[in-house]
């Protein structure tokens, strides 16, 4: 990405934040209720930021521009932050922990991943799809045992799914096929946003009274 394509990036970013999500996070940090319709539009923009910066940072390791994707490394690691928070009006501190901690082992497989493929090392890679089911695991355990209305089986089939996007994704990048990603990038920012919804709508089920 140009640097005047990540800047303009940057600004449509920071323009959604400032005009469409800070009343929403006001909201999640007040006791009072929030409606159904800022907690979708505060997971799915928190989603759809993760997906953007974990895509500049395997699109810098394909392109071995190290400094750049350092920068977005740090942007993930606040977008993982800012994800874990959402559910501590819900859960608690140490819940939220919980769930950074897992979606930061998610990130780092993506990322070993990369490298792997980058590196040409197929032995590499089969290790970190193991680790990729692994996670998988987890975050299923994890969402079903604090919400009775996420199903192990539909958390996993819902992350299964993203590890699949972000495999696809960082094998066109390899293969430097950009018009091949153009199509993937799409299918990847509609099923996350899919992941937003399904998790909103177990957190109004579960907590009802926590909503306008």
């Amino acid at each position: 990405m140009t640097t005047m394509r990540r800047s303009m990036a940057l600004l449509v970013f920071t323009v959604i934040s400032i005009g469409g999500c800070a009343h929403e996070w006001s909201s999640m940090s007040d006791p009072h209720p929030v409606t159904v319709a800022d907690m979708q539009a505060v997971l799915r923009d928190e989603w759809s930021r993760h997906l953007f910066w974990i895509r500049n940072v395997v699109l810098d390791n394909a392109k071995n521009d190290l400094r750049s994707r350092d920068f977005a490394e740090k942007a993930v690691a606040t977008n993982t932050r800012d994800m874990a928070k959402t559910f501590a009006p819900f859960y608690g501190d140490t819940v939220s922990e919980r769930f950074r901690t897992l979606l930061t082992k998610h990130y780092g497989v993506i990322k070993a991943y990369s490298e792997a493929t980058v590196a040409g090392n197929k032995r590499r890679q089969d290790a970190a799809l193991v680790e990729f089911a692994s996670i998988t695991d987890e975050m299923a355990t994890f969402f079903s045992g604090i919400n009775p209305h996420l199903s192990k089986e539909t958390v996993r089939n819902l992350y299964a799914t993203n590890v699949d996007h972000h495999v696809a994704q960082i094998n066109k990048f390899q293969d430097k096929d950009y018009a091949g990603e153009e199509e993937t990038w799409p299918v990847m920012e509609h099923h996350v946003y899919v992941i937003a919804d399904a998790l909103t709508a177990a957190l109004v089920k579960q907590f009802p009274t926590k909503f306008n």
